[in-house]
């Protein structure tokens, strides 16, 4: 019998939750590096290293890799030999006091991101708990757990179906991946759970995301199970997509694809697909009773040199001069460096917004939108002398139902996010000669080197979701949609699909 002292369970939640926040697993690097040398698209070259050389910065200045710093989710596998010295607190109790402890920690505070009442409030807790915690009595006198922090864009991208037994899951997973759009934040992992019942088959798809990237190996040693099989053909199938990092279209829209599978009914085929995004953060340890997890630091001499630079097509806007004639322009797939300022919003703000327009209230002192744009984001709060936290783009997607009022009502001249923008969206953009502008996702902490000032103009009890005013000084983007509405997330897929099967043909 093992006795595992709640003290060092709590603990040992608080340091991983901490360590996954700024430390990606060096085997994802890795294949982030492959794919960065692998690269021909200049534009998915120039995204990958911009998220390896925020993930450097990350890893040495102990902030989060991703302004997201996600929903809690732990795998705890607990031996039928282990007794805990204190029964005051159960499992998920004691989970939920390491995350509470971990994202207040003044050091390096996480965004709290969880709302309870979801159907109704949506209120935030304020400490990103609860945590989802799945618990599992297994042989052996050990504590296994494992955690992750999962981001709301790659966690919305889930899918699941029911298909026939005779279906083909990789027609499924085809024709369904290119339909969930970049929000996910690709290059990333894919989770497939298979078998069982529909919510089993999910859990599977998530625990499958646990594991390490190591499709490489599998390449060099051969399939030999049907799980193997379909790993392997998933794995070069969706890559010949050419969605690419960010959606851009490339070479590497997955660096590995992992499946999980178990006995289901005869009528039955349950299939869940969840994708890990390029903040992909998990880490694993044990407990014996001898003390909190040991969680040793990577070396960051192991993390690729890679350096971004500028192409001569860079166009520098002011944006406290900028006007409508001047994005008229502007081309879609350039990049454009950002000084000036600008107003932040995302999915609160924007309802808000449009509640008060609704009703011909007037918008609160500082938030003007006339010829400005706007910033998707909720930053993580700052610590020292930092301006304000990591602040990389959410998903633009969520904000296409509020885009036309906001660029006929406010005047708004454009918007900065992540990802694509719906077909109606994308007219409107089109209609009041307005763009979207994109950042990368994944490269919150350097993102966040360019905001120079920033304070919260309205709206400040949402907390992350307040309206902010930032003060930025040369902010990469890249011009997603012109204002004659082209739009390098059809264009670049498009155009890089083809070149993958030309490549295959040479």
């Amino acid at each position: 019998m093992t006795v595992i002292r709640q003290q060092d369970f709590i603990d040992s939640i608080e340091d991983a939750l901490q360590y996954i926040s700024y430390y990606h697993p060096l085997d994802f690097i890795k294949a982030l590096e492959v794919a960065y040398h692998k690269e021909q698209n200049q534009a998915a070259k120039d995204a990958i290293a911009q998220i390896l050389i925020n993930s450097r910065m990350s890893a040495e200045g102990h902030r989060p890799i991703c302004q997201d710093t996600g929903i809690v989710t732990c795998f705890v596998k607990i031996g039928m030999d282990v007794k805990w010295d204190k029964t005051d607190m159960t499992v998920q109790q004691m989970v939920d006091e390491g995350t509470r402890r971990a994202y207040l920690n003044p050091d390096n505070p996480l965004r709290a991101s969880i709302v309870a009442d979801p159907a109704g409030g949506r209120k935030n807790t304020k400490d990103n708990t609860p945590s989802v915690v799945h618990i599992d009595l297994v042989a052996g006198h050990h504590v296994e757990v494992m955690i992750a922090a999962k981001g709301g864009g790659s966690e919305n991208k889930t899918k699941m179906a029911m298909l026939n037994p005779s279906d083909s899951i990789v027609d499924w997973v085809l024709e369904t991946l290119p339909k969930m759009g970049a929000g996910w934040c690709p290059p990333g992992m894919l989770g497939i759970g298979i078998g069982g019942t529909a919510e089993k088959a999910a859990v599977l798809a998530k625990e499958a995301l646990m594991e390490p990237v190591d499709i490489q190996d599998l390449i060099a040693k051969g399939a030999e199970t049907a799980d193997e099989k379909l790993r392997l053909e998933l794995y070069e199938k969706v890559n010949k997509l050419g969605i690419g990092a960010q959606g851009l279209g490339g070479l590497t829209t997955v660096v590995d694809v992992k499946i999980n599978s178990v006995p289901t009914h005869a009528a039955s085929l349950p299939v869940v697909m969840i994708p890990n995004c390029a903040a992909t953060r998990h880490v694993h340890f044990h407990l014996d009773g001898s003390g909190p997890a040991d969680i040793q630091p990577p070396k960051l001499e192991d993390w690729p040199q890679v350096t971004w630079e500028l192409g001569a097509n860079v166009r520098r806007v002011n944006l406290d001069t900028v006007t409508p004639e001047d994005v008229l322009e502007w081309k879609a797939g350039e990049t454009v460096l950002l000084s000036g300022k600008m107003l932040t919003g995302r999915d609160a703000a924007h309802k808000r917004i449009a509640d008060m327009l609704s009703k011909g209230e007037a918008l609160p002192d500082g938030v003007d939108f006339k010829n400005r744009f706007i910033y998707y984001v909720g930053p993580v709060d700052a610590v020292g002398d930092e301006v304000v936290g990591p602040a990389g783009p959410t998903t633009a997607t969520r904000m296409d139902k509020f885009t036309d009022m906001m660029l006929s009502q406010t005047g708004l001249l454009g918007m900065i996010g992540k990802s694509e923008r719906g077909d109606k969206t994308v007219a409107s953009i089109k209609q009041h000669k307005a763009v979207y502008l994109m950042a990368v996702g994944g490269a919150a902490y350097l993102v966040s080197k360019a905001i120079k000032k920033s304070r919260v103009v309205a709206f400040a009890d949402l907390g992350m979701e307040a309206i902010y005013e930032f003060d930025v000084q040369d902010m990469p983007v890249t011009v997603a949609v012109d204002s004659n509405g082209n739009n390098v997330h059809q264009q670049g897929p498009a155009i890089w699909k083809v070149n993958i099967q030309q490549m295959d043909k040479a």
